[in-house]
């Protein structure tokens, strides 16, 4: 938590009328690891493409706030605290059998799902298709790529109509200026949950036979 701190901290302009050199952390960083921006896919665009419908932030931030209270890691969040996401989050609800991520592809936005249930496969290089999970109202799907701006790990397909909660790269740049604590804690609890995910993906993957 105090590396995020010291990170919010250097983010921030320091003297009235300054601005930080890296105060827009996320939404440049696939830039600066070379990636193309006609290869970036943000959350409008995929919107767009999928169908996907406006949902009331009070529906939504209520949804949220009832599934992360029961989350492990999310749950150290106070209600307080959650409420306060609303103005960075948008809510959605996505039709079912839609690509809401791509495998391979860039995107800086993460989705926290509300309701329904969506499938997370990977396609191997010689082909071969594994489910890796299938996502329940709580989970937090994307959030590898908007933290490191990596590709995306699998494809995430809604087998029923979704109602989803997402953050953009913008939206976290916008949280660590207006509120750095809380984007703090919102990177710092990320960071836990992926890692525990990444655990565990992992040790199925090495259970494969050959």
């Amino acid at each position: 938590m105090k590396g995020v701190l010291g990170l919010l901290k250097r983010t921030t302009p320091t003297k009235p009328g300054e601005e930080a050199a890296d105060s827009l952390l996320f939404t440049t960083a696939f830039a600066e690891q070379g990636v193309d921006p006609s290869s970036l896919i943000p959350w409008e665009a995929r919107a767009n493409e999928i169908g996907a419908k406006r949902l009331s932030s009070s529906r939504g931030n209520k949804l949220l706030q009832a599934l992360w209270g029961k989350d492990k890691y999310m749950g150290r969040l106070s209600a307080e605290a959650v409420s306060r996401l609303e103005k960075f989050f948008e809510f959605a609800v996505v039709p079912a059998e839609r690509d809401i991520i791509r495998q391979d592809e860039y995107g800086n936005f993460m989705i926290v799902l509300l309701t329904g249930s969506i499938a997370v496969d990977r396609t191997h290089p010689w082909g071969q298709q594994m489910r890796l999970t299938e996502a329940r109202p709580g989970d937090i799907l994307g959030e590898m790529s908007l933290l490191d701006s990596g590709m995306r790990f699998s494809v995430c397909v809604s087998l029923t109509e979704c109602e989803i909660a997402v953050l953009s790269a913008e939206a976290l740049d916008d949280m660590m200026m207006d509120d750095p604590a809380l984007a703090a804690s919102v990177i710092a609890l990320l960071a836990r949950r992926l890692s525990m995910r990444l655990r565990v993906v992992s040790a199925r993957l090495s259970d494969k036979p050959n």
